[in-house]
C-alpha cells in the first residue's frame, strides 16, 4: 500500500494519535504475535476511515458506490466481482489486486470501460476479496467498500458479506475497556477503564502466542472489518435488513447498535408510488422523504438517519455518464407534443416503444440512465429554460438524486466522528488482540495502560460515544425528553447542532451549554439511577467542555 495514510502517517486526530502510541509502546512488551497484531492496529488507525456498504441483493448498492467514488468503476450487473468483497481505496496508480486465500495477490487491469472486470479469470472460490486503488480524491478520506448482497441465493457470497460483518465484531465481545468507565466525577479525569480487557477468561487459544510473529485467524479478524457502515434499502424493510445492521453495529466502535456508526439510505425513491404514502400529496419526493422517516423511525436506534437518494441518476450525474449528447436527446424528447410525451412516460415500455421522432436507441439510452422520473425532472427544466447547458442540467439532476444530503450526512456522522470510531475500533482490537495471547500478564498490562489512556482529556470523546449508545440502546433508561439530549449530544461534532441551537449566537450557545452542564450535575447526584448518573456525568462533561471551546479566545461565531 503507497499512500501515506495507509502507512500510518496521517491520523484521524488526537485521540487516535494516543491510541497508536499506546500501540508502540505495548508492542516491546508484549508477545510477537500480539506485537504482529498491534502492528495491524497501527496500520488500521492510519488509514482512512473504511466505511461498508450493504444491503440487500439489487438493493443498488454498487450504483451508489460508484456515485460516491465518482467513477463508474463497481459492477453492477451479475458477475463474478459482485460476489466478492471489493475495497475502494486512493493509490497514486489505478490498479486492481485480487486477493487470495492464501494471501497470494494477483495484479489485473481495469476493463476498457474503465470497470473492475466482469470475470477475473481464476477461480473465485480461492479469492478472499478484491482490492481497487483509485486516483480518486473522494477517497483519500475514506476508504469504500462494496459487499456482496445479503439475501442473495449465493451462498457463498452472502458468507463473504457476513464475514466482512463478522471480522469486525471479534473485538466486540472483549470490548469490556469501557464498561464501568462512565463512573466517577469526570472534571477531574476520573475514572478509568474497570475491567479494562476482561477478567482473564479470555477467548483465543491459551499459551497461542509463544514467539512467533505469525497471527492467528482470530487475531487477524480482531483487526479486520469495516468501522462504519451505510446501509442500502429499497422499500420493504425486512428482518434481515434490521439484523445485518444489528450485526454490523455490535462489530464496529461500539457493542450493540448506535447512531455513530451507521446511517441508511432508502434507495430507488423515484419507484415509490406517492398514492401509497399517505401525506406525500402525489409527489414522489415527498413520498420518498415521509417512507425514510418512518424506516428510520424502525431501524433508530441502529442508525443515525435514513435518507432517500436515487443511485441511478446519481452515479450517471456524478461518475461521468451524463454526457451533451444525452442532453441533446432529452431536448429532442423536450419538444415532443404533450400527449405524446404524456403516454411515453406511462411506463418503460412506452417510453421505448411509442412511434416518436426520437430513436429508439436514443430513448433506452436515457432510460438506462436516468429512468422515467429523471428524464421527467429534465424535460421539465428544459422546458422551463430552453437554454439551459448540459452541465446545468448534470447539476439539476444530480440535486434530485439526493446524494448531496447523503454526503453530508457521511460527513457529518462518519467524518466528523472518524476519531473517535478509528480509537474505539482500534481499542477493542487491541483488548480483542490481548485476549487472544492467553496470557494473563500480557492482558493485565494491556488493560492498565488502556486505563491510563481513558483518563486523558481527549478520552472524553470515547464516553461520549459509549453513553450514546447505552441511551440509544436501551441499556440505560431515561426520560425521552433526555433520550433525545442525549442522542443529540452524542450524534453531533458541530457545537450548535448539539446544543439543539443552530442559529444562536456564539454568547447565546455559551450560556446555554453552562446552563446544561450545571443542571445535568445536579441530575447527577440528585435525580439520577446509578446508571443514569454515570451517563449525566459524561453530557455534564461534555457541555462544560462545548463551553470553554466557546470561551475560547479566537473561536468562532
Amino acid at each position: 500500500m503507497s499512500t501515506t495514510a495507509q502507512q500510518g502517517g496521517r491520523l484521524a486526530g488526537p485521540l487516535s494519535a494516543s491510541v497508536a502510541n499506546l500501540c508502540r509502546r505495548l508492542q516491546t512488551q508484549v508477545s510477537p504475535r500480539t506485537a504482529a497484531g498491534f502492528a495491524q492496529v497501527l496500520r488500521r488507525l492510519g488509514a482512512p476511515l473504511q466505511v461498508a456498504v450493504a444491503g440487500r441483493i439489487k438493493s443498488g448498492k454498487s450504483t451508489l458506490v460508484n456515485a460516491l467514488i465518482g467513477r463508474r468503476v463497481a459492477p453492477t450487473d451479475i458477475g463474478e466481482c459482485t460476489r466478492l468483497v471489493t475495497r475502494f481505496q486512493y493509490g497514486t496508480v489505478d490498479r486492481i489486486e485480487v486477493v487470495f486465500r492464501d494471501g497470494r495477490k494477483q495484479v489485473l487491469p481495469f476493463a476498457p470501460d474503465g470497470m473492475i472486470p466482469a470475470e477475473l479469470g481464476v477461480d473465485i472460490d480461492t479469492v478472499s476479496h478484491i482490492e481497487a486503488y483509485l486516483t480518486n480524491a473522494a477517497l483519500q478520506h475514506m476508504t469504500v467498500i462494496d459487499t456482496p448482497g445479503l439475501g442473495s441465493l449465493d451462498a457463498a457470497s452472502v458468507a463473504r458479506t457476513e464475514h466482512l460483518l463478522r471480522d469486525a465484531s471479534q473485538g466486540a465481545d472483549a470490548q469490556s475497556w469501557g464498561e464501568g468507565d462512565l463512573g466517577g466525577d469526570l472534571d477531574d479525569g476520573a475514572g478509568g477503564a474497570n475491567g479494562a480487557g476482561g477478567a482473564g477468561e479470555a477467548g483465543g487459544a491459551d499459551g497461542a502466542g509463544g514467539e512467533s510473529d505469525e497471527l492467528d485467524e482470530t487475531s487477524r479478524n480482531a483487526v479486520a472489518g469495516a468501522e462504519a457502515v451505510l446501509y442500502v434499502m429499497t422499500q420493504g424493510l425486512r428482518a434481515d435488513d434490521e439484523q445485518a445492521l444489528a450485526a454490523f453495529t455490535a462489530a464496529t466502535a461500539s457493542r450493540e447498535a448506535g447512531p455513530v456508526n451507521a446511517i441508511a439510505v432508502l434507495n430507488k425513491a423515484d419507484t415509490i408510488v406517492p398514492e401509497t404514502v399517505e401525506g406525500s400529496d402525489g409527489d414522489v419526493w415527498k413520498a420518498a422523504t415521509l417512507l425514510a422517516r418512518k424506516q428510520a423511525d424502525t431501524l433508530k436506534p441502529r442508525v443515525a438517519d435514513v435518507l432517500p437518494v436515487i443511485g441511478l441518476i446519481a452515479e450517471s450525474a456524478e461518475a461521468g455518464q451524463f454526457t451533451s449528447s444525452d442532453a441533446e436527446a432529452l431536448r429532442q424528447v423536450a419538444d415532443l407534443d404533450d400527449d405524446v410525451l404524456d403516454v411515453m412516460l406511462l411506463s418503460a415500455d412506452m417510453f421505448t416503444s411509442w412511434e416518436c421522432d426520437v430513436p429508439n436507441g436514443v430513448r433506452a439510452r436515457l432510460l438506462a440512465k436516468l429512468d422515467l422520473y429523471g428524464i421527467r425532472r429534465a424535460v421539465e427544466a428544459i422546458r422551463a429554460q430552453p437554454d439551459i447547458t448540459a452541465g446545468a442540467l448534470r447539476r439539476l439532476l444530480l440535486d434530485a438524486s439526493g446524494l448531496a444530503a447523503v454526503r453530508a450526512r457521511l460527513n457529518t456522522v462518519f467524518a466528523a466522528r472518524a476519531d473517535g470510531i478509528k480509537a474505539a475500533a482500534a481499542l477493542a482490537s487491541i483488548t480483542a488482540l490481548a485476549h487472544a495471547s492467553g496470557n494473563a500478564a500480557e492482558r493485565q498490562r494491556v488493560h492498565d495502560a488502556i486505563e491510563v489512556l481513558l483518563a486523558k482529556p481527549e478520552a472524553h470523546q470515547l464516553r461520549v460515544l459509549e453513553a450514546l449508545t447505552l441511551v440509544a440502546s436501551g441499556a440505560v433508561e431515561m426520560p425521552d425528553d433526555l433520550t433525545e439530549e442525549v442522542l443529540r449530544v452524542g450524534s453531533n461534532a458541530d457545537i450548535p447542532a448539539q446544543l439543539g441551537k443552530p442559529d444562536a449566537t456564539r454568547e447565546e450557545l455559551a450560556t446555554y451549554a453552562l446552563e446544561r452542564a450545571g443542571w445535568w450535575r445536579s441530575f447527577a447526584s440528585f435525580g439520577a439511577t446509578p446508571a443514569q448518573s454515570r451517563v449525566a456525568h459524561v453530557v455534564h462533561r461534555a457541555y462544560f467542555l462545548a463551553w470553554q471551546q466557546l470561551k475560547a479566545p479566537g473561536a468562532g461565531r
